[in-house]
C-alpha cells in the first residue's frame, strides 16, 4: 500500500504588468527572493495566484511540474528565472480584497498552506462566502515545518535538525548538522546547479539538502558513512583547483565526539592542544585552493567548556581563516536538542557555576584574489533603524 503524499499549497505574487502573461501561458515565476518556495513545490500541489497592485487572488490551479529553473526563461524577459507549471482545476476564479482575507486567516501570500489552508482558500474563491465558513474561526493553516524562513537576521534558530517529508542526514548521528542552516547558505550564495562541496560530511545532511534545492554537490569524509561520500582526508582532496561554488564545513570543535577510529581524524586532538587549529589550518588551506575566486566558504564551529577549562574554539578558528579569506559575517546559531539540555545538566551548570554552550558560530567567508581591496578607500556608512 502506497502511503498518502501530502499536497501543500502554493501562492505566486504577480503585479498588473504581469498578471495576463502568467495566466495566459499558465507559468508562474518568480526572482531569488522567494526560490525557496518554488523547490519547495511537487507535481500535483495546489497553486494560487495573488495580483498585488489589484489586490485579486485567482485560482485554484494545480502544479504540472515540480519546481524549475531557467535562467533563460523567456517570460517576463527573463526576470524570473524560478517557476512552475501551472493548469486550472476548473473555471479559474478569482476574490477580491485578499489582504483583507489573508489577514484575518493569519496567512500571507508568502505562506505554504497545509490542508485546511487549502480546502480554506478554495472554498473563498469558488465563492462560498466569508460568513458561512466563519473566517475568524480558522487557524493553523500554514505548514511551518516543511521549509525554513531564510533568516534576515545574524540569529538563525530552527526547532528540528532537518525539514520536509525526507530526512536530512541521520540524526542518530553524533554531532549531526542542521539541515536550515545549509539551506539558508544555498539561498544566500549559490544558484541552482552550482558545484557545492562538504569535505567533512559526516551523515551527509549536505548532500541531501542539495539535491532538493537541486545544487550539484560532492562529499568527503575520512570514513564515510554512506555510500554517496567519497572517502578522503579533508586536507587533502582528490579536486582540482577553483572548482566548486561553495564549501559548508561542520568540523569536530575538539575530542569532545568520538565520531570514528581512524588514526589522521582530527577530532582524535583535543581542543586545549594547539596541534588541533594547526590541523584545522590545513583543511583551510585545502579549501581555499578548491574554491573559485569571490565565492563562500561557510565553516560550523562551538567553544568548549571541559574539566574547568573554557577553549573559544571559535574565535582561533575565525583568526586563522582571515588569514586566507575575506570577512563577510558570523551567524549565531542556537543550539537545540543536544546531550547537555536536560534539566540534570540545567542543574549542574548552576550548582558549579559554569554555562552550557547555547550557540555555534557559522563563520562565512570569502576568497578574493582577483579582485584587491582598495587602500584609503572613503566609505560613507548608512545605518539600519535599530
Amino acid at each position: 500500500m502506497k502511503e498518502k503524499v501530502e499536497k501543500r499549497g502554493f501562492i505566486f505574487a504577480c503585479t498588473e504588468k504581469s498578471e495576463a502573461e502568467f495566466l495566459e501561458k499558465l507559468i508562474f515565476a518568480t526572482n531569488k527572493v522567494y526560490a525557496h518556495k518554488v523547490f519547495a513545490i511537487r507535481k500535483g500541489d495546489f497553486v494560487f495566484l495573488y495580483n498585488l497592485d489589484t489586490d485579486i487572488i485567482y485560482g485554484t490551479f494545480r502544479a504540472k511540474t515540480d519546481g524549475l529553473y531557467d535562467r533563460n526563461l523567456s517570460i517576463f524577459n527573463g526576470r524570473y528565472p524560478y517557476y512552475v507549471e501551472v493548469e486550472p482545476e476548473d473555471k479559474i476564479q478569482k476574490i477580491k480584497n485578499a489582504s483583507k482575507i489573508f489577514k484575518k486567516l493569519n496567512i500571507s501570500w508568502r505562506s505554504i498552506l497545509n490542508d485546511k489552508g487549502i480546502e480554506t482558500l478554495k472554498m473563498l474563491i469558488s465563492n462560498t462566502t466569508a460568513k458561512e465558513i466563519k473566517l475568524n474561526g480558522i487557524y493553523n493553516l500554514e505548514d511551518n515545518l516543511f521549509r525554513p524562513p531564510i533568516f534576515s537576521t545574524t540569529l538563525w534558530d530552527y526547532p528540528k535538525q532537518s525539514y520536509g517529508d525526507t530526512p536530512k542526514g541521520n540524526n542518530k548521528y553524533p554531532g549531526v548538522t542542521p539541515a536550515f542552516i545549509i539551506y539558508n547558505l544555498l539561498y544566500r550564495y549559490t544558484e541552482p546547479g552550482d558545484l557545492v562541496c562538504d569535505p567533512m560530511a559526516g551523515s551527509g545532511t549536505t548532500i541531501d539538502v542539495c539535491k532538493e534545492e537541486k545544487r550539484k554537490v560532492i562529499a568527503f569524509d575520512i570514513v564515510p558513512t554512506r555510500k554517496d561520500i567519497i572517502q578522503a582526508d579533508a586536507r587533502n582532496l582528490p579536486l582540482k583547483d577553483e572548482s566548486v561554488d561553495m564549501i559548508f564545513i561542520d568540523s569536530p570543535y575538539g575530542d569532545n565526539i568520538r565520531y570514528n577510529e581512524h588514526p589522521l581524524n582530527i577530532g582524535h586532538i583535543p581542543a586545549t592542544d594547539e596541534r588541533f587549529f594547526d590541523e584545522l589550518e590545513k583543511v583551510m588551506k585545502e579549501a581555499y585552493r578548491v574554491l573559485k575566486d569571490g565565492k563562500v566558504l561557510a565553516w560550523l564551529i562551538g567553544d568548549q567548556w571541559a574539566k574547568g577549562v573554557f577553549i573559544p574554539v571559535g574565535f582561533k578558528v575565525y583568526e586563522r581563516l582571515t588569514k586566507y579569506f575575506e570577512p563577510v559575517d558570523i551567524i549565531c546559531v542556537v543550539r537545540r536538542n543536544q546531550s547537555s539540555n536536560t534539566p540534570f545538566w540545567h542543574s549542574k551548570a548552576i550548582q558549579h557555576n559554569f554555562y552550557l554552550r547555547g550557540f555555534k558560530y557559522l563563520i562565512i567567508v570569502r576568497k578574493m584574489t582577483k579582485r584587491k581591496r582598495k587602500e584609503n578607500l572613503k566609505i560613507k556608512w548608512s545605518y539600519y533603524e535599530r
